[in-house]
């Protein structure tokens, strides 16, 4: 579980990486978004491992839920988790439910669209390296859309808030020497990571152009 989410805490840099891009160049980012939807070591190997770690990541989630569950069938009579828990460390799963309704709604809007444009006929010139820009800059002129985005993102960043120090913890990296430098770093990650996304989502609802020709 821990390796999955550290492996999905840096897709996530590459993703709002990819993403930045189409608020300061147009270009740049129609160059980015042909790399990744058509390079062979992208599509063919670095997608399928993705989904598989994302898949297995959301599966062991369930099932660890299940199994704490199970492991005490009597709950306590009294018992005041807020004294020494967060409620988001209580509640991943419900975090981890939302976000997958989420990403069911991001491939849809994205990857499906895509796929069908590369691969079934009849949808287009696939070697066009000019139409990513101006594709996502039109979903995102949607209100409820963007709404639903910035849900998800909030969502994701409590998820991280707490996610990214117990993957740590996890595989044993917390120690009194690390774990301020762990926890100051998943501080800030859960911020800045959901609040990129947030802007490049409102950035193209406001119907600006890039800072850069």
């Amino acid at each position: 579980m821990a390796i999955s989410a550290l492996f999905l805490l840096i897709f996530l840099i590459l993703h709002l990486s990819t993403n930045l891009l189409s608020v300061f160049s147009e270009s740049a980012f129609n160059k980015a978004s042909y790399f990744m939807g058509y390079n062979p070591f992208v599509q063919y190997l670095m997608q399928p491992i993705l989904f598989f770690g994302v898949i297995f990541h959301f599966i062991m989630g369930f099932v660890l839920e299940i199994r704490n569950n199970k492991s005490r069938p009597i709950k306590y009579a009294i018992n005041n988790a807020s004294a020494n828990s967060t409620w988001m460390s209580r509640n991943m799963i419900i975090s981890g439910g939302v976000i997958l309704a989420f990403l069911a709604l991001h491939l849809f809007d994205f990857w499906y669209p895509e796929t069908a444009y590369k691969y079934f006929p009849g949808n287009g010139n696939s070697e066009d390296t000019e139409r990513f820009w101006g594709e996502l800059h039109h979903k995102f002129q949607t209100t409820w859309r963007v709404v639903f985005y910035v849900i998800g993102f909030v969502l994701l960043g409590l998820h991280l808030a707490h996610g990214f120090q117990s993957s740590f913890q996890s595989i044993g990296a917390r120690r009194p020497k690390y774990t301020p430098i762990i926890e100051s770093m998943g501080k800030w990650y859960a911020i800045l990571v959901p609040l990129g996304f947030i802007l490049v989502a409102i950035f193209h609802y406001a119907g600006l152009a890039p800072i850069f020709s």
